[in-house]
């Protein structure tokens, strides 16, 4: 069978380029929306098209001109404390960006839509308790997208990832504290790092292996369904900057802060996932010493 089109929002970004990357590997017919072409890298077999999520007669251009059967949903704003600062942009962006993709598909109603939200999202009942701007925005993000879906008759679900990481240019708390150790390595002096808590546990899992997580919903998915998309398995921070010192040939300094953002709550099972064939494909300690590598080439190509 001939693998279906696939339009994937936000191809610039971290997990958008690895998203491209895999599905035009795996012989999907891929375009890629960007917010301005000739400014990012671009993966082989992938077509680009300029969009800005928030020009409702940009994103219907591109949705009739590509026609696609199923549109992965990585658009969008995700910087926290960005949010804080312009929280109407992140308002813009992740709730009116998604309405007007989803607006656009209304002409496909065959076309499978995997909207990427966020685990940082919360409960929207009364009395309200949102932490910022951003998760605010991903609330919304997931309830208009099943609400649309379900009032237009779209096939619309919703994957939930946690803390990704891998090698690429991401702003994850790895790939931070990996361009540190590099800088160290290559005799600067940045600095010196810290981390909000040694004991603050996250659920960190790679970014190929979210994307294989994407791909399965896609096929597999059921409409209306949200899946956390995650390991089962947390680290510590103080363990990330352990393991990750060890893959170091210098002496690494680092800060503990001692922020009392330590969840007592037992880790999100991704057994949904798991129900439709899933398993993570990276070990965590493998994935930390790419992300090592990744800004080590970095800095060798730029030196």
């Amino acid at each position: 069978m001939k693998s279906p089109s696939i339009l994937i929002t936000g191809a610039s970004g971290f997990t958008g380029m690895h998203a491209c990357t895999h599905f035009a590997s795996k012989g999907y017919e891929v375009t890629g929306t960007v917010r301005t072409l000739g400014i990012h890298a671009r993966v082989p077999d992938v077509n680009y098209m300029a969009c800005d999520l928030t020009d409702a007669i940009q994103v219907k251009e591109v949705v009739e001109q590509v026609k696609p059967m199923w549109v992965l949903h990585l658009g969008g704003k995700n910087s926290v404390p960005e949010s804080l600062h312009h929280p109407l942009l992140y308002m813009q962006s992740n709730v009116m960006g998604t309405l007007h993709l989803l607006e656009a598909l209304r002409i496909q109603p065959e076309c499978r839509i995997l909207v990427a939200g966020s685990r940082l999202k919360f409960d929207l009942t009364v009395p309200l308790s949102p932490t910022h701007p951003y998760a605010l925005s991903k609330s919304m993000q997931e309830i208009a997208a099943l609400s649309w879906g379900d009032l237009f008759g779209q096939d619309v679900l919703i994957a939930e990832p946690g803390n990704l990481m891998g090698p690429g240019p991401s702003t994850g708390i790895c790939s931070l504290f990996a361009k540190y150790i590099v800088q160290v390595e290559q005799g600067k002096n940045p600095p010196v790092f810290r981390l909000s808590s040694p004991d603050e546990r996250r659920d960190f899992l790679d970014v190929r292996d979210a994307v294989l997580a994407y791909e399965r919903l896609l096929a597999q998915g059921e409409t209306g369904s949200i899946t956390p998309v995650c390991s089962g398995i947390e680290h510590t921070l103080g363990e990330v900057a352990h393991e990750m010192i060890t893959l170091s040939n210098q002496s690494i300094p680092f800060d503990q802060g001692t922020s009392k953002n330590v969840s007592t709550a037992l880790p999100i099972q991704p057994h949904h996932l798991r129900s439709l064939g899933w398993e993570p494909a990276y070990a965590w300690a493998s994935s930390l010493e790419a992300i090592l590598e990744y800004f080590r080439e970095e800095g060798r190509a730029s030196s």
